[in-house]
């Protein structure tokens, strides 16, 4: 198979034969079989289905992505603490010693990330837990103004 072929797969069961051409777009599946029957042949069909190809990949290129809103997830399985972005972390120092504490993340816009920690040894367990879950709450909100502005730009 040639890269110009890419997105093309044959198709040989029962009762069909032929190319069957798939592209994709904002979450959409845009797809076209061949049949080497209906086109005269196995080469024939390839031909069409190329053809087929070049006017979808034009197409789709038209088509403006849509913008992903942000996704908001409120639970994760993993999560032992049970507030989302906080955890319980325990590092193993050069000299052996365990620090524990209680780490904050939050993501200010796409594709940054930030964090942050609270000693438990300087504040102890509930103070370090107790920090840390206000200030992802803080940042959390500072995010969801910041969506919400948005969203509002977006609907004048």
């Amino acid at each position: 198979m040639k890269k110009k072929d890419q997105g093309i797969s044959r198709i040989d069961s029962n009762s069909t034969h032929g190319w069957f051409v798939r592209g994709y777009k904002n979450k959409k599946t845009y797809s076209k079989l061949f049949s080497d029957k209906k086109y005269g042949g196995k080469g024939k069909s390839l031909i069409a289905a190329r053809e087929f190809k070049e006017e979808l990949i034009l197409k789709l290129e038209k088509i403006r992505p849509v913008k992903r809103l942000r996704r908001i997830v409120s639970s994760d399985s993993r999560n032992k603490t049970g507030i989302l972005g906080v955890c319980r972390l325990e590092k193993l120092s050069s000299s052996g010693e365990t620090y524990a504490s209680y780490s904050v993340t939050w993501r200010p816009k796409p594709g940054i990330q930030k964090c942050t920690s609270f000693s438990i040894r300087k504040y102890g367990e509930k103070q370090a837990f107790k920090l840390a879950v206000n200030l992802r709450k803080a940042k959390m909100e500072e995010v969801f103004k910041q969506i919400e502005s948005q969203s509002a730009k977006k609907t004048k």
